[in-house]
């Protein structure tokens, strides 16, 4: 059969598409120009937001069991302890996975190309993208494996290639931004005395270094800036970085695994969707190492497009629901990507401001902050993307409590053990209330062949923000788009026909 997407990349934001799409039941082939997954990468964070959506695949436990939860960050400058901040479970009552993983993304993607092999669909590896022209009828591409040249017809094209993708280049999008000055080193390394199993980071003047556990291997993974020294050097290698290393992190490294340089990007594509082809993760936007954000913004898009895609193959929506990916996801991204770039100059600025931020701010107000539950729930938030919402979107409207169309549904814990978070491993539309449904309601949602779920009111959901007796018409992908306080049928009847929605109940194995 012929796929109804083709994907171009497999990296983490590519295979989450693709797993994503396998289980709305569409057809696709995932192609990439690599021998297999990648060996020398560099993302190690997989925040709460992401484990979310992993759970509504159904692997979201099984890669918290493949990582290690980040218990504390350690904090050194000039080559002293600075500061330790507790970091377990700091999103208690936040999400069903309060605090950060550290899962290296080498293993990440090894984990997922065997999830969508699961599923029956491949990687094709050593297969490149070599051409491709669109139509109002579909995409037909060229592929290149072997030397040789295959066609491949599809009704959609996303591109999820890469910082330097194919896709977006053929596109003639504009990538706005810049290249930071340093060369950053990625290693796997074994090191002496007790495992280390919490984040420990450098900060200094034109100087960033990171350690963090791996638990597949017992290795630590170190990332951080080149030595302008060994950075001069022809081809640098470890022992041109463990000089200036161990000290600035208070380590001796026994072992090296393996050992690769790479340069940073901050750029986001002008345009996220053309025609019939998409831009997901590093093809539409890159950034500093900052938060841990690159990687988790990738696999967002990738659960925020995939939806829609099927839904428009499926004859379950107007095909302008696509629309909606661009304007949701490059607001976000335009966002993250300065946000990170002003933090992590900052804080490897040699100027005053970065003083002030190394010697005083951190070691003085960054505890202190720490000690407040409403400072330790804002940083959860913002750095586990649980706090990303679409209140703009065509897809979004009404509020009821604090919750306004767009936003994320609250985690809600029910006494028995459960949350409200099991009904979405569905990944189809739904109706939450919180209290009573009215009948009038449920018939509307019999009518429309919408799942209408009820959870008793508690003093939880009253803490995540919900209104007692409203009712909430939750996406796949976990977001709100109506939010009804009185449970008003029309504005139901009109989001479903503005959009020419068709909620049909679907089960995949």
């Amino acid at each position: 059969m012929a796929p109804q997407v083709l994907i171009v990349g497999a990296g983490p934001t590519g295979l989450v598409l693709a797993i994503c799409l396998a289980r709305h039941g569409v057809a696709l082939r995932i192609i990439d120009k690599n021998s297999g997954p990648g060996q020398a990468s560099r993302a190690m964070a997989v925040h709460a937001r992401t484990l979310e959506f992993y759970r509504q695949l159904g692997f979201g436990d099984v890669v918290v069991n493949l990582g290690i939860k980040v218990e504390a960050i350690h904090l050194r400058e000039g080559g002293e302890d600075v500061i330790e901040l507790p970091f377990k479970d700091i999103g208690a009552g936040l999400s069903p996975y309060p605090f950060v993983l550290a899962f290296p993304q080498d293993d990440h993607e090894r984990f997922l190309v065997e999830q969508l092999k699961a599923l029956g669909v491949e990687v094709e590896w050593n297969t490149a993208l070599a051409s491709f022209t669109q139509d109002e009828w579909g995409v037909r591409a060229v592929l290149e494996r072997d030397g040789a040249h295959v066609a491949c017809n599809s009704t959609y094209l996303c591109g999820c290639d890469g910082a330097h993708s194919r896709v977006r280049e053929s596109l003639k999008l504009d990538f706005a931004g810049g290249t930071y000055d340093h060369l950053y080193y990625v290693a796997d390394v074994k090191t002496s005395g007790p495992d280390n199993r919490d984040l420990v980071g450098h900060i200094g003047a034109n100087t960033f270094a990171l350690m963090l556990p791996v638990r597949s291997r017992g290795m630590q993974r170190l990332i951080g800036i080149m030595p302008p020294q060994a950075e001069a050097t022809p081809e640098p290698g470890f022992e041109d970085v463990r000089p200036v290393l161990e000290p600035l992190l208070g380590i001796q490294v026994e072992q090296v695994n393996w050992f690769s340089t790479y340069r940073v990007h901050h750029r986001v594509a002008s345009q996220f969707h053309s025609g019939r082809c998409f831009l997901s993760g590093d093809a539409a936007h890159v950034h500093s190492p900052a938060g841990g954000q690159g990687m988790n913004t990738g696999i967002g898009d990738a659960v925020n497009l995939s939806w829609k895609l099927a839904q428009v193959l499926q004859a379950r929506a107007d095909p302008a629901l696509l629309d909606t990916y661009q304007a949701e996801r490059i607001v976000f991204a335009r966002k993250l990507v300065a946000t990170t770039d002003r933090m992590f100059q900052l804080v490897v600025s040699q100027g005053a401001s970065g003083q002030l931020l190394r010697k005083w701010l951190v070691p003085h107000l960054l505890p202190m902050l720490a000690g407040f539950g409403a400072a330790r729930r804002t940083a959860f938030k913002t750095l586990s993307q649980v706090q990303i919402h679409y209140p703009d979107s065509p897809l979004s409207a009404g509020r009821a409590g604090d919750v306004i169309g767009g936003d994320r549904l609250p985690w809600v814990p029910q006494a028995d053990g459960g949350d409200n978070f099991e009904a979405l491993q569905s990944l189809e539309w739904q109706l939450h209330v919180y209290g009573a449904a009215s009948p009038a309601l449920d018939a509307t949602a019999c009518g429309l062949s919408l799942p209408l779920h009820v959870y008793p009111w508690t003093e939880a959901a009253a803490d995540a923000g919900l209104l007692r007796d409203a009712a909430y018409l939750i996406r796949p992908d976990m977001h709100v788009a109506l939010a009804m306080p009185r449970q008003e049928l029309d504005t139901l009847h009109d989001m479903a026909a503005r959009h020419h929605l068709r909620f049909a109940h679907r089960k995949f194995d």
